[in-house]
């Protein structure tokens, strides 16, 4: 069975709780992160959360906030996870193809819940393509 973290802020909690009931219905195990009601909380704190498990178990996340900028850009301080903030299936599908993107971010203000289920749908389909590629994530971290 397949396992995805799911984590959000405030903004992004009702299209989270959505996307977790959707992703169950599918037979994936969901493990949420937080946070667990619409009342206002740090993003940072809950993407470090959810980018620790993923990392830990070399796993796939998705993370959510009003616009999806705020937890990608704190998802990205970690050397183990290259997240992607997609607003298109297409996005998705390419920043798993060439990036090797293991977290997906989404803006809850930005996106529908219909266009977000494609996304993640997208997303979870979408393999590294390696090759030349490869070369490319390789060369993300900077040394030191």
């Amino acid at each position: 069975m397949q396992t995805i973290h799911l984590a959000s802020d405030h903004a992004g909690f009702t299209l989270k709780t959505h996307l977790a009931q959707y992703l169950a219905q599918k037979g994936i195990e969901v493990v949420d992160e937080g946070t667990h009601s619409t009342e206002s909380c740090d993003y940072p704190v809950l993407a470090h959360k959810l980018c620790a498990a993923v990392e830990q178990s070399n796993g796939t996340g998705i993370l959510i906030c009003g616009t999806g900028i705020g937890v990608s850009i704190a998802a990205n301080r970690h050397p183990g996870i290259r997240a992607a903030l997609c607003a298109t299936e297409l996005q998705a599908r390419l920043s798993r193809q060439h990036n090797n993107a293991n977290v997906l971010c989404l803006g809850a203000r930005i996106i529908g819940v219909e266009l977000a289920q494609a996304i993640v749908e997208a997303f979870l389909e979408g393999s590294f393509e390696g090759g030349r590629h490869q070369r490319r994530i390789d060369m993300i971290n900077l040394p030191g």
